[in-house]
Parts: C-alpha cells; structure tokens; sequence
C-alpha cells in the first residue's frame, strides 16, 4: 500500500488526467435531510435486489440462496431456492451461484395485479459450461409460491473458470440488475465475464444492457447496429450492476464498475457504444494475461490510476469517438458503485428528484475503499452531474448492493453483510 503522501499524490494526477473528459465534481458540504433508519430484515446471506408491490410487499434475493418475498404483515415467505437450498417450496435444480454469479437482479411486472409475473435474474447449468438467464414466474394469490417459469432470456454469458485476473473466479463480471422503463420495457444488465472479445461483440450477450418485451423478445427501436442481435440497447460495457429511470424524462441512467479506475454513471442511447474495448494488442496494448487488458498495466500492483486510466481506459473515446461519455466518474477512482436509483417526492426536500448510488468499498493501492451512498444532481438529460453529496448516513455503512426507493418514497438498502434497512428522511 501507499503511504499518505503517495495517495495524495495520485489524486492530484487523477484530477488532471481526467478533467478533459469528466468535469471534476467536488463533494457538496450539505447533509440533505436528516434520516432515521430501519433494519426491514437481518441475518441474510448476501441480499442482491428487492422489488416492491404497492402496499409494501417486497420481493427480494439471496445471490445463493433464493427469491423469497416479504409481506407487508412483516412475514417472509421463501419462494424459489438456488440448486439445493433447503427451506423453499420450489427448487431450481439448475441454478447455482458462483462468485458474483447466482441469483441477482428481481424486478416486478407493471401490470403484476393482471398477471402476477415477477422476473428474477439467475445463473443456470441447463446448459454447459452455464448461463445466466432471465426468468419470468406466477405468484400465488396468497404470495406464498411461484410456478410457470419460463426462461424469456437463457444465453447471457457466464464465466465458468477462473483466469488470471483480480477477482479473477468463475462467475467474475456478472452484470444482474433488472428493471423495468416507465413505458413498460425490460432493461437487463450483463457483464463482460473477463473475456476481452465479449464487450464489443454484435452477438455476445455480455457488456451489454438489453432492452426487451416481456416474453424476451427485441424492442423494434433498439437501435442496434446493423449485425448485432436486436434485443442489444447498448453494448461495450465492462459490468453494469445498476440502472434506473429519470423521473422527469424516463432517460436510463446506468452506474458501472471500473478497473482500479473510473467508475462511471452514463446516460444510455438507443444503440450505443459504452467504449469499453479490454481486448489485447490494439489501442497501443500489447499481449495481456489470459489476452484480457481489463486491469493493465500492472494489474495486481498499486499504481496511479490516471496512468492506469491512460493505458486502459473506461470509455475509449480516441478508439470510439461517438462512444457514449459517462456523467461522472467517482474522481477517477474505483470504489464498486453498484445499484442505483432516483429519489422522489416532497419529503426528501432539496434532494427530490437526485440520483442515489449504492459504493460497495474496494480499497487498492491506498484508495479510501468508500462505502457509502452518493447522493448526485444528475441534469435531465443525464449528460452532467453537479454536486456529490455523500450521505450521511444514521448507521453502520457496509458494501451496499442495492438501492431501491420504496412506494412509501423510503430507500431501501441492502448490504452484503446480510441487511435490508429503510432510510427515512425526516
């Protein structure tokens, strides 16, 4: 690790590098609303996602254990299990976690009360070497079972080995989240598995975000490039693990894991290249460990990350120049950001309407690891942020994976240590 004067150091390099694609943003100095907590649910293991119906009944995962919902009684019934997983009424024989893979993103249908359909993104060895696949199911009445799944999507890429890279595992670069638009469609987010040829591929599901039907089926506007697979909204993305809708316009807005650098929040175009191209040999790159560049130079060794950033970039608008450019980049550093939301409603104040990322906390090379939740005034069309305000938080924070707001207009946040809390503004 660096000493303090050598951290220092790097972010003054940082705010240099960076400040000619992504204007710096300078962390706000007001607290926002002052908030009270609930725990909603303790004790479980690594909680991914929930989704909500009206009156509170929340859905919610366990990356290896399962869909179970919560009832607004207060009540959690278990649903769907991963593989073996005792306690559920129904089992997925073919599903299974593995590193960042298992079951992840759940999203409830808009019309839910016509058709009962909830969407749940899973890992599945239905197919060798494995896949993710995006699952529709039908609650019972009395929401204490699922039935009639059927997989809408079952080719979204899986890693199956490891190879050498940090958090180099089978299962690396999952992607996961699910949520549906304001008007009804289904965006699904994927990962680019550490293969360096996935990200930019026409046909490839991973680095991708996916815009698609109920049944799975290809929204007519994608905007795809003439070749690639036409449920494609935008490709060339390293791992998304959140998106979320502006309330005012309906723009996606997507929040990225970077390398050791510049996480990312990027307003999504219908066809879209995110500009993340990790393949070795081109853009001034020489050969890389098992051919993925996705962490070079040095890749296991602290270095400044605007060098890093130079070498390997996030967004390459000098190989992409129409490649869509990210709002804000954390400062250049990378610290995890995850799920993410908008705020809504009167009783959040000044920061009605303001984007909200979950930051898990990865500290390398003498980064502050950073977990936290920013709270970031994101412009209508997504194109620029203003200030970052990270709140101020009325417990413990851990690596949030998921932030929801509730139809109560709370914000829901789950950590991977094993807690659901409810964060009430006051």
């Amino acid at each position: 690790m660096l000493n303090k004067d050598r951290s220092a150091h790097w972010r003054l390099a940082i705010a240099a590098a960076v400040a000619a694609v992504v204007p710096m943003v300078t962390l706000a100095q007001e607290s926002g609303p002052s908030l009270t907590h609930t725990t909603v649910l303790t004790g479980l293991e690594e909680p991914w996602d929930m989704a909500f119906l009206p009156d509170g009944t929340m859905f919610f995962t366990e990356k290896c254990r399962g869909l179970s919902v919560r009832l607004a009684s207060g009540e959690v019934q278990p649903l769907l299990g991963v593989g073996e997983t005792e306690g559920y009424p129904l089992q997925g024989d073919d599903l299974f976690c593995e590193g960042q893979a298992g079951m992840n993103g759940v999203a409830v249908d808009p019309e839910f009360e016509q058709n009962r359909h909830v969407y749940v993104y899973s890992a599945s060895n239905m197919t060798a070497p494995g896949t993710n696949r995006v699952m529709r199911l039908t609650v019972s009445d009395d929401l204490t079972a699922v039935s009639d799944r059927t997989d809408i999507i079952d080719d979204i890429p899986y890693k199956p080995e490891a190879s050498d890279q940090p958090f180099g595992g089978p299962g690396a670069h999952n992607g996961g989240r699910i949520r549906f638009s304001p008007d009804g469609h289904l965006f699904v987010t994927t990962g680019d598995t550490h293969n360096p040829e996935v990200p930019q591929s026409p046909t490839m599901m991973g680095g991708k975000v996916l815009r698609v039907d109920r049944d799975g089926q290809a929204v007519a506007d994608n905007g795809a490039p003439e070749g690639f697979d036409p449920r494609i909204f935008t490709y060339g993305h390293r791992n998304v693990q959140g998106i979320a809708f502006h309330p005012a316009t309906g723009q996606p807005v997507v929040s990225e894991h970077g390398p050791w650098h510049s996480d990312e929040i990027t307003a999504l175009v219908a066809g879209g290249n995110g500009g993340w191209d990790p393949r070795p040999n081109i853009a001034g790159r020489s050969d890389c460990p098992d051919g993925y560049c996705g962490y070079e130079p040095n890749q296991m060794e602290a270095m400044d990350p605007a060098e890093r950033a130079e070498y390997m970039p996030m967004t390459n608008l000098d190989e992409y120049p129409d490649a869509m450019k990210p709002a804000w980049n954390n400062n250049g550093l990378s610290q995890g950001t995850s799920s993410a939301a908008f705020l809504e409603g009167e009783k959040w104040g000044d920061w009605d309407g303001r984007l909200v990322v979950g930051v898990m906390g990865i500290g390398f090379g003498g980064t502050d690891p950073g977990q936290r939740i920013d709270v970031i005034d994101l412009a209508d069309d997504g194109m620029s942020v203003g200030d970052v305000t990270p709140m101020s938080l009325p417990m413990e924070p851990g690596r949030f994976r998921a932030v929801v707001v509730g139809p109560d207009g709370d914000l829901y946040a789950a950590i991977d240590e094993g807690d659901i809390y409810r964060l009430t503004p006051q």
